[in-house]
């Protein structure tokens, strides 16, 4: 019996070995053929756009976030903001109120949302919105102030019905705060990666934009709306199996939008937990694998900790590699997403990063299947 499951941990380390870096080797090809983004020298934006922040509990960033978002660099009688509060407990709507007052040349709209989460949020500021287009951000978030030039230029030339686009983290202390901004980096690189190649749809909520008669035909999150967030991936879903040429991926770091990382492992866990949970909703089989293939490359160096010590070579060997293994193809894969976001001194993180990673990835992995129910700004959601 010791010996056909250590030959059996030798076997699959290795086949997960061989699987990993094809795997990382196809998201390194095809973002490398993603084309970047930029502004036409010569263009005249014509849309319309409304911004949607919902909002709960967001006193500390709401005014920060609002005024990144007054300072684009757009026709300010094209774009409206619409500030969706989500029965916030803090003095949220207070503040948004005072601002608005002193806003008056912009239009900034403050509404209270009659359903309870974010989706019920969105889809109150969508309903009352009046541009053509929908842009998303969180409250927690500053965005760059090209930030709809570059969305509504890539909408215009290519008549996209979802577009995503880069969000990292930013003002990085802790260890745990640098590696979030590497590993949320790497993320980005996947996100466009998976897109330009029709094989991974993901999105991040905080920088989104599309058609809001895409999201009227599609009965806005109407089907998706059992689970608490999915905002972002859920709806894109939708819209990929509507539209599964007319997705969109802004590979541009000016158009990166920024917010603070996680400044304690409980928090941070419980987020990657959360997100973690909704893998079930997902119907993308590749995507679902991908993420299946590198909890069980984490999990069998887990595994390989009490084996190492067994006295047999070929054990010790398989455990060494999967770690050589995943430090190198990683190194290179992060050392790629670090210089396009020009975050080359997150690199010297690294070494104790790629720890944390494989700590994290198999950790939410196994509380993602027994625990279902979440904690979020004071809520307990599914």
């Amino acid at each position: 019996m010791t010996n056909f499951f250590t030959g059996f941990y030798s076997g699959m380390s290795m086949a997960l070995m061989i699987g990993y870096a094809i795997l990382i080797f196809r998201y390194v090809r095809f973002w490398q053929t993603l084309p970047s983004w930029s502004m036409p020298e010569i263009w005249s934006p014509k849309t319309s756009v409304s911004i949607i922040v919902p909002a709960r509990n967001e006193s500390e960033d709401i005014i920060a976030c609002l005024e990144s978002i007054v300072l684009q660099n757009y026709p300010f009688d094209l774009f409206e903001i619409i500030v969706v509060d989500d029965h916030s407990e803090d003095d949220t709507f207070e503040k948004v109120n005072a601002l608005i007052s002193k806003k008056e040349s912009f239009k900034i709209s403050l509404l209270t949302s009659k359903g309870q989460g974010k989706k019920a949020a969105l889809e109150a500021g969508i309903n009352f919105a009046s541009g053509e287009l929908i842009a998303t951000t969180d409250a927690d978030c500053l965005v760059p102030e090209n930030w709809l030039n570059l969305l509504v230029s890539f909408y215009e030339k290519h008549n996209s019905k979802f577009i995503a686009a880069p969000v990292n983290f930013h003002n990085e202390e802790s260890l745990l705060e640098k590696f979030q901004s590497l590993d949320y980096m790497g993320m980005m690189l996947i996100t466009g990666a998976g897109i330009h190649g029709k094989f991974g749809w993901m999105s991040n909520g905080a920088n989104l934009a599309y058609p809001k008669a895409v999201f009227e035909e599609l009965n806005g999150f109407s089907g998706i709306d059992q689970v608490a967030s999915g905002d972002d991936m859920l709806f894109m879903q939708k819209v990929v199996k509507k539209y599964p040429g007319q997705i969109g991926f802004i590979k541009n770091r000016k158009a990166t939008v920024h917010t603070k990382a996680k400044s304690t492992w409980a928090s941070f866990l419980q987020q990657r937990i959360r997100w973690a949970s909704k893998t079930g909703a997902y119907k993308q089989p590749q995507l679902v694998g991908t993420q299946t293939f590198v909890f069980l490359y984490c999990a069998f160096i887990f595994l390989g900790f009490p084996l190492a010590f067994s006295g047999i070579n070929h054990v010790l060997l398989s455990f060494a590699g999967l770690i050589i293994v995943k430090y190198i193809i990683d190194f290179f894969f992060l050392k790629r997403s670090s210089s396009f976001f020009n975050r080359n001194e997150l690199m010297k993180a690294f070494l104790i990063a790629e720890w944390m990673h494989t700590v994290y990835i198999f950790l939410t992995g196994l509380s993602s299947v027994f625990r279902k129910k979440h904690s979020w700004k004071g809520r307990k959601v599914r």
